[in-house]
């Protein structure tokens, strides 16, 4: 995509056009440096306007206006502890407790406690519902006998699948499906934006996510969000310490 600040789109000898249009009556008008700028764009498809402070770009000013908001919006609510500034108080709350380790939220049915009343909501799924079949060592709940005893195999280590080229094993049949894809070379799930092909789908997904901007995985105790699940881990162990992992 061309920069429309990279050159000065009334400079002839950047745009080997000239700047005229045609009225109902055939005749040619000269455009006003605006105008041809605009009709160009139309053409070009430019986008006209960045955010000086990211450098992302936008289609209109009143996009990038509400953009700068983001960078524009007060952190009055500091930690007195380690210093990090948060936007509301509630942010502040979960993240001292970080610090201070404090878990109010349990969970009534195995005694588990957690940070916030998100977190005990989402832990509450394994147990809820139509998760009838339990696992005997650790208490996590499944929908069928079949996703149980795949998850079985994690305490067992037991890895019936086996790759008949390398004879590498593994405990679940779509990993050696996706294992075989590397001897193979073959990539199925392509980027209809960009047209780059991926392995497996999981991939594919976090990949569109960098050109749609979308980020889904939230940190309980910061402001910052992630496009996968692994950078959240990551961040969590980088900037609040292991103990935010359980959280």
């Amino acid at each position: 995509m061309e920069d429309v600040n990279a050159f000065d789109s009334c400079d002839p000898a950047v745009i080997n056009r000239d700047p005229v249009r045609e009225d109902n009556d055939g005749e040619k008008q000269l455009l006003s440096c605006e105008a041809f700028t605009k009709q160009i764009s139309l053409h070009r498809t430019i986008t006209d306007y960045r955010c000086e402070v990211c450098a992302k770009r936008f289609s209109s000013e009143h996009e990038v206006f509400t953009h700068r908001q983001i960078h524009n919006r007060e952190k009055s609510f500091h930690c007195e502890i380690c210093g990090n500034l948060f936007n509301n108080n509630s942010h502040l709350v979960n993240h001292i407790r970080s610090h201070t380790g404090e878990k109010p939220f349990h969970c009534e049915i195995c005694g588990k406690y957690f940070v916030n009343n998100s977190n005990l909501n989402r832990h509450k799924r394994i147990h809820g519902g139509r998760n009838s079949h339990h696992c005997e060592i650790c208490g996590k709940s499944f929908e069928n006998n079949s996703n149980l005893n795949r998850h079985r195999r994690v305490h067992s280590g037991e890895k019936p699948f086996h790759c008949e080229i390398c004879g590498k094993s593994f405990s679940q049949n779509s990993n050696l499906v996706i294992h075989v894809r590397s001897h193979t070379g073959e990539n199925p799930f392509h980027c209809e934006i960009c047209g780059k092909s991926f392995v497996e789908k999981s991939k594919l997904t976090i990949h569109v996510r960098g050109h749609t901007g979308e980020k889904p995985f939230h940190c309980e105790l910061c402001e910052k969000s992630f496009s996968d699940h692994s950078s959240l881990v990551y961040h969590k162990k980088g900037s609040h310490g292991r103990e935010a992992l359980s959280l």
